[in-house]
């Protein structure tokens, strides 16, 4: 059966969905994208995703067609004519159909809004429970990661590389010290239970998921500290872990073939994922 999408105010058959090979999105990744996680058919720290795209249409100076209480009842419709229980939803939106090719933003055009779901576990899934391996490789992005655009060629040769040398994905290293993952955020535990994660900048995404994971740690009594850390450092930690949208928490149990810890995920990373899930499906709308 055929997934049902949202394209510009229309629900179709994802076959029958169509974009502009004139849109801006597909000519120069000019673009922005969000994705929320679903549990239970509901929506998981949507204000925060919400926040977020519109915090990135303004960097770019792009439109947005829609409220966020419209757009809450746009995932909420697809997850209904879907029938998706658990997995996420990906919204796009693009500067539009410029009519033809050109550098220079257009002066009026239709932004073009696409969402669709994808169904996959996010409770029950192999690396949250024995943990991911990773490999490190230079960060060769562009400068504005806190921007969620969908130029996202270095994520996939990140990750490319990461599955060529049997890991799952790839931490991403800049002027000596770690900046995050291929597609999330990275942290490590130090010997004395102190979490480590880079603070927020133009060097990182600001991820919805770790700004809950902060606060949820501080609620615990677990200390944080927001400093940049080395991949040496991240060797020797006693843990290691990644968040995002659709992970939550992740641990890594192995970074460049050197294991973390005793190479089997930590019990602050399961602590974590434990409340996170527990925390946000009681607050799911």
């Amino acid at each position: 059966m055929q997934r049902i999408v949202y394209v510009n105010g229309e629900y179709v058959p994802e076959l029958e969905a169509k974009v502009s090979v004139f849109d801006r999105g597909f000519l120069f990744s000019d673009a922005v994208y969000e994705v929320t996680a679903v549990l239970d058919g509901k929506l998981i720290d949507n204000a925060g995703h919400l926040a977020r795209l519109e915090r990135s249409c303004a960097e770019l100076e792009l439109t947005l067609p829609v409220s966020g209480e419209q757009l809450t009842e746009i995932q909420r419709e697809l997850i209904k004519q879907n029938g998706l229980t658990e997995g996420g939803i990906y919204l796009q939106l693009s500067r539009g159909n410029a009519g033809d090719r050109d550098f220079a933003f257009p002066a009026d055009t239709a932004p073009t809004l696409v969402l669709f779901t994808q169904s996959r576990p996010l409770i029950d899934c192999p690396k949250a429970a024995k943990g991911m391996k990773v490999i490190s490789i230079p960060d060769i992005r562009w400068k504005r990661r806190d921007i969620k655009t969908v130029g996202l060629l270095a994520p996939c040769l990140a990750k490319q590389a990461a599955l060529a040398a049997g890991a799952s994905d790839a931490w991403l290293i800049e002027d000596g010290y770690v900046t995050e993952g291929s597609s999330n955020n990275a942290y490590i535990v130090t010997e004395q239970g102190k979490i480590i994660t880079r603070p927020l900048s133009n060097d990182i995404l600001h991820g919805i998921t770790r700004a809950s994971l902060l606060q949820l740690a501080e609620d615990a009594q677990l200390e944080v500290e927001e400093r940049n850390f080395t991949i040496e450092e991240a060797y020797a930690a006693k843990e290691a872990f990644v968040s995002s949208a659709t992970t939550f928490v992740w641990p890594v149990i192995e970074i460049d073939g050197k294991a973390i810890g005793d190479g089997k995920p930590g019990p602050i990373a399961q602590k974590l994922r434990e409340i996170y899930i527990k925390v946000t499906q009681a607050a799911a709308i």
